[in-house]
């Protein structure tokens, strides 16, 4: 009787109708990062390779890597990932010391990348993902035993404190800033003890606050920020030029493919896309382009409340975290309210593996909504099924669930 009812589940599961919203959203910011990289990039795409059209060529073939890649991801029972949590957490982790031990390929002062070939692959975009693998398999194998420090808050700590190290080593603050809250943020929600959680945010501000003061370009790199119009033809002229593309946009923006900044702004179609957008779209497409990241965060955590379990729901959380977190930081420093970071902006930003990491997670997400539906519509579906002993079982744990 179990196993029928298990059966039937998983058959649900796979034949259920995902969330339609979520998807559409996801689709729609992949096909607007493909035209916002083509009019921020087309400057500098002319001048350094004679090609105006070299980085749309490669944002197109990333985007449809990736919407195939959520398409497929999104067909599968997430509980498929289970076996190859540590496969994947081993992956992650050798490729994150390897970028970091003189194999990483260098770019904008940081040894982020792997190259494979042609190919450049970014290991702290895929730590990130599977950091959200390994803490939901794990919570959810010690959801009674939370509360403990040594199993509940320990072992947790130190594999994120690991993959941290490796992205400072890199280095990448940014990174190392998303894993420690994505481990905050789920850890908060299986449950751990409040002041063990308020204890170590206070041991890593102050580890954080020390990162940056004794290492001398990141506290350069403050230092100007706090002081932009001093700074503005050096060590703040990015921040100081992405403000200028925000203000020069006003409300409705210059038009797409009339903005100027591209001419003086570095990394335009990269982690400063979101100033050529504020620029060429104005205050409204910023907004609409918030409210494009608020609905995807939005219908991820709908899809984690009706998930048909806590490993679906820790996963659903932590990727709409990681979207929101990203988003939101990124938004954040092209507008100089943090200082650079270098986090893209999800689906957006020019880059295959942040899109094909992003496009994966979000495939999965969607694998977790298309299970989900109201607890209620759920068991009276079961009742409808032609195996009466395991409707009257669903029945009485339902009851059992309710009076508990």
């Amino acid at each position: 009787m179990a196993l029928s009812s298990s059966l039937a589940q998983v058959s649900a599961r796979r034949t259920g109708s995902l969330d339609s919203v979520l998807a559409a959203t996801g689709i729609a910011l992949l096909g607007f990062g493909v035209v916002m990289v083509y009019t921020s990039s087309v400057v500098e795409a002319t001048t350094t390779f004679r090609d105006p059209q070299y980085f749309l060529v490669r944002q197109t073939i990333y985007a449809v890597l990736g919407f195939v890649t959520m398409v497929l991801v999104s067909r599968f029972d997430y509980h498929r990932i289970k076996p190859f949590t540590y496969p994947i957490l081993g992956l992650v982790t050798v490729l994150m010391v390897l970028s970091v031990t003189g194999f990483g390929h260098t770019g904008g002062g940081a040894a982020r990348w792997l190259a494979i070939g042609p190919i450049h692959v970014q290991p702290s975009e895929m730590a990130k993902l599977g950091l959200i693998f390994w803490l939901a398999y794990s919570l959810e194998k010690k959801r009674e035993r939370m509360k403990s420090f040594s199993i509940g808050m320990l072992p947790h700590f130190l594999m994120a404190g690991f993959l941290m190290l490796l992205c400072l080593r890199q280095p990448d603050f940014g990174g190392a800033v998303v894993l420690l809250f994505l481990t905050f943020a789920l850890l908060f929600v299986a449950g751990a003890r409040l002041g063990y959680l308020l204890g170590a945010g206070m041991l890593g501000a102050l580890f954080a606050a020390w990162a940056v003061r004794f290492t001398s370009y990141r506290w350069e790199r403050m230092l100007a920020w706090f002081n932009m119009a001093e700074h503005r033809q050096d060590l703040a002229y990015q921040p100081f030029q992405s403000v200028m593309s925000f203000g020069s946009g006003e409300v409705t923006g210059l038009g797409l493919g009339k903005g100027l900044q591209v001419l003086y702004l570095p990394e335009a179609h990269t982690d400063f896309i979101s100033a050529i957008i504020g620029e060429e779209l104005g205050f409204i497409g910023i907004l609409v382009l918030c409210a494009a990241y608020a609905l995807i965060v939005a219908r991820g955590i709908r899809a984690a409340l009706y998930a048909e379990d806590e490993y679906g729901s820790y996963i659903a959380f932590g990727i709409s975290v990681l979207f929101g977190v990203q988003a939101l930081v990124n938004l954040a420093v092209a507008m100089a309210m943090l200082p650079t970071k270098g986090l893209t902006l999800p689906f957006v930003s020019y880059g295959g593996s942040s899109l094909l990491v992003n496009s994966a997670a979000l495939g999965v997400l969607l694998a977790v909504s298309r299970g989900t539906k109201p607890r209620n519509t759920r068991i009276f579906s079961e009742l409808s099924g032609p195996d009466p002993e395991a409707s009257a079982m669903l029945v009485t744990q339902a009851g059992e669930g309710t009076a508990g």
